[in-house]
């Protein structure tokens, strides 16, 4: 298959995964950043400012694909604003500007656009209600993003985890417990899965499949954040001393993600639920309280 130029917007943790994946397989990749000293090798550098539209009309790029993988500066709505809003709207005219037409556009969305909190099932088929206005900024740069008429997927990501990405962990060794009730569901996606899913999208559309433009990218195991926490205390041989009503988020929430859509594309996860996913990590966690109660014994 002919080797493909893809510029990866917002090349940080989930864009330098998915650029691994990409180079592997031959295609030539640029990563997009403020500061392109941290970029993996291979990566050809790309120094852009998303939310400067004069840093876009430098670039000379004439890539194939462009997967938009920006996070945003900070949890606030002027931070998200400038990475989704002002990014996606400077990118929009810089391809109408260059008369490009990318094969196809991929922006990393996420779950935060469904504002159900009750334990319902959502999939792509429901309508985005956000509750918060992350998910309305980021719902609101996928319209955009569709309205331009040029081929996008928004690929909606749920809670994602995995290097660097440790809160739950390091709640639960802290001795905090979501409550066992009200049951609160809760989502997740491997980071190396992120990468996974944005690599065979493209693979996908290389190999002559319409996608979508919506896929929602998360894991096998929807289950509560209680049931979670409980099993990695267990293998923490840690007691809960305190309850948080919503250890992983900034408010409460309950919702059940489905993937059969992206299932279908005949997707496989490398970590099909977090048991998978965690355990590495857990062991790691667990050798370092081991070591601390026996040094602990040690001084008593």
């Amino acid at each position: 298959m002919e080797a493909q130029e893809i510029l990866i917007v917002g090349c940080g943790d989930i864009g330098s995964r998915t650029a691994q994946g990409l180079l592997a397989k031959g295609h030539t990749v640029y990563g997009a950043r403020r500061n392109v000293g941290e970029l993996p090798d291979g990566i050809k550098p790309v120094v852009l400012d998303v939310a400067d539209a004069e840093s876009w009309q430098s670039l000379t790029l004439k890539p194939d694909f462009i997967v938009y993988s920006v996070a945003a500066g900070g949890f606030d709505e002027a931070a998200y604003q400038a990475a989704y809003a002002e990014g996606v709207a400077n990118m929009l005219t810089w391809l109408k500007n260059t008369k490009q037409a990318p094969k196809h556009i991929l922006f990393v969305s996420s779950t935060s656009v469904y504002g159900q909190g009750e334990g319902e099932e959502v999939d792509e088929s429901t309508e985005p209600k956000p509750s918060g206005f992350a998910g309305r900024v980021m719902l609101q740069a996928e319209q955009r993003l569709q309205k331009s008429k040029l081929p996008t997927t928004a690929v909606r990501f749920s809670g994602i985890y995995g290097p660097g990405r440790d809160m739950l962990i390091r709640q639960v060794r802290q001795g905090r417990m979501a409550p066992e009730i009200p049951v609160m569901y809760s989502n997740r996606i491997h980071s190396d899965d992120c990468a996974g899913v944005l690599n065979h999208l493209i693979q996908y559309a290389l190999e002559g499949h319409i996608l979508d433009e919506v896929y929602l990218a998360t894991d096998q195991a929807s289950e509560p954040i209680y049931e979670v926490m409980s099993w990695m205390a267990d293998i923490l041989q840690v007691e809960a001393t305190e309850t948080v009503e919503a250890p992983t988020r900034r408010r409460a929430s309950s919702k059940r993600c489905v993937n059969k859509r992206l299932l279908d594309t005949g997707y496989t996860f490398i970590y099909p639920s977090y048991k998978e996913g965690y355990i590495e990590a857990l062991k790691r966690v667990k050798q370092e309280i081991a070591e601390e109660r026996a040094r602990a014994k040690i001084y008593d």
